[in-house]
């Protein structure tokens, strides 16, 4: 049987987002009377709950805990490594928990009490004196199996198993509790494996438990855990795009090649030239998903004042959608630039906004074209103050959460020092958002590197970094190859323009 999910109770060892649920010592759950004979399972009243134990013996206690009501038998193994094979075999083959026994015999007994257990099934070396687990009766693995029925399946439970030390016998109890056991491969966060992202997706769990040391600390573990069950994933999968994804984009606007190679030809053929761009990064970087990318100005600055007097000439979001929806079809990424003249950042970008809620979409800011009160294009460098960043950051973050999309790209263009001021205090912490600066200045190549040096200086972290190569007006323009050896540390966005 399975219980509802019950009054909170303490886990002794277990560090949790939120309580686990269970009735008290000796108590039945309200409403619920197990079957003779069968072990009683509880979904967690918490959506994500963190079973953190470094001790083996402790994380197995706060398993059975995390999902167990009752169980009139429990199988008992040693503290070793590896677990014993007879003792997995007979708690997964039982529907019951699977607790470790150390020197200390306490804890074991505590959460026998707890479940109920009348009979134990213990492995060979778990148990060295008589009398250790009490008048319960005791069966040696190799013995005939008690005959219990199995537990209802914990069917809308997800458990994500970093692999830590310690985690073992835990993912044994999940799975004789019927749960979805997901191994992490020491991935802490959920949204980072496209195949973690598939398994949530598919279950759509009530709950998750986060097995594992290695979750201790995560930030925002419950709303990312969210975002991963939602399946929406980038191009080339998973959910977040760095270090996994290496973005070469083509930069430009589709009215036309005056503002970038991007508009030198038809949709189509762009996606296709967008292949060809990234084909020879992704020999070069064999252990890198090499996505091709768009990056489309969306904003143009303007030598007029226009209508709204603000020197940027805005596309329609409704007329731009076929076009990046297109890309997105074709396994592109898609950034949208902003170059805003005399607005700021964020009012331009919220008039995107149905385009960015596109899993597909990020968005850049332009500073060297955001003017002051009285500037006009061409006539200085423009620039940025960073509190006027931080609130397309929030914004933005705020956006991606909301709508539980994958992690978005917020570009920042800069090759002078000048175009953001007070850098250092870029908001580089919010998880839902990959912050980049992309170095694009052009000309000779060892101007170039000091540039890209000089910009690294100070930068805040985490910061990513990208690169532009410009076709004619780079001195020469580098190669892939040359990209990948000059360009260091290496970028993760290559663009051409």
């Amino acid at each position: 049987m399975r219980a509802a999910p019950l009054t909170a109770v303490l886990l002794t060892g277990l560090l949790a987002l939120s309580a686990c649920s269970g009735p008290a010592d000796g108590e039945q759950a309200s409403g619920t009377e197990p079957t003779a004979g069968q072990a009683l399972t509880a979904v967690p009243t918490a959506a994500t709950t963190l079973v953190a134990d470094t001790d083996p013996v402790a994380g197995a206690g706060s398993a059975s805990r995390a999902l167990y009501t009752s169980s009139p038998v429990v199988v008992v193994a040693p503290d070793a490594e590896p677990l014993p094979g007879d003792a997995v075999d007979a708690a997964e083959q039982l529907g019951v928990p699977l607790l470790l026994l150390g020197a200390d015999a306490a804890p074991v007994v505590g959460e026998l009490d707890r479940l109920g257990a009348e009979r134990v099934v213990v492995a060979e070396g778990a148990v060295t004196e008589d009398g250790v687990l009490g008048d319960r009766e005791v069966t040696g693995t190799g013995d005939e199996l008690p005959a219990v029925s199995a537990p209802e399946p914990l069917t809308d439970v997800v458990v994500l198993d970093s692999g830590a030390a310690g985690t073992a016998a835990g993912a044994v109890t999940a799975r004789a509790a019927g749960a979805t056991v997901v191994d992490t491969a020491g991935q802490t966060d959920p949204r980072a494996s496209a195949d973690v992202v598939d398994a949530l997706s598919g279950v759509q769990p009530a709950a998750v438990v986060a097995l594992g040391a290695d979750f201790s600390g995560v930030e925002g573990l419950d709303w990312k855990t969210t975002t991963a069950a939602s399946g929406t994933q980038l191009p080339g999968g998973g959910q977040l795009l760095f270090p996994e994804h290496f973005l070469v984009a083509l930069y430009g606007s589709p009215d036309g090649p005056a503002l970038g190679v991007l508009g030198e030809q038809g949709l189509d053929a762009s996606i296709a030239r967008a292949g060809e761009f990234a084909a020879p990064y992704a020999d070069l970087l064999p252990d890198r998903t090499v996505v091709p990318t768009f990056e489309i100005i969306v904003t143009v600055a303007s030598a007029s004042a226009g209508p709204d007097g603000n020197y940027s000439s805005e596309a329609d979001p409704a007329a731009l959608r076929p076009y990046v929806e297109a890309a997105g079809a074709a396994g592109l990424y898609v950034v949208l630039d902003l170059q805003p003249g005399r607005t700021d950042f964020l009012t331009q970008a919220q008039q995107y906004q149905s385009l960015l809620e596109l899993p597909y979409v990020g968005l850049a800011l332009d500073p060297e074209w955001r003017l002051g009160p009285d500037e006009v294009h061409l006539r200085q460098i423009g620039s940025v103050g960073v509190d006027e960043v931080n609130q397309v950051v929030t914004w933005l973050a705020d956006l991606t959460r909301a709508n539980a999309l994958p992690q978005k790209l917020l570009v920042l263009h800069q090759f002078r020092l000048s175009m953001i001021t007070d850098r250092e205090r870029l908001d580089t912490s919010r998880d839902e958002l990959a912050v980049m600066v992309h170095v694009d200045g052009q000309g000779s190549q060892p101007a170039k590197q000091g540039t890209w040096n000089a910009l690294h200086q100070g930068a805040p972290a985490p910061l990513y970094w990208g690169w532009k190569n410009f076709i004619d007006e780079d001195q020469p323009m580098l190669t892939p190859a040359e990209t990948v050896a000059q360009a260091q540390p290496l970028p993760e966005l290559v663009t051409y323009q």
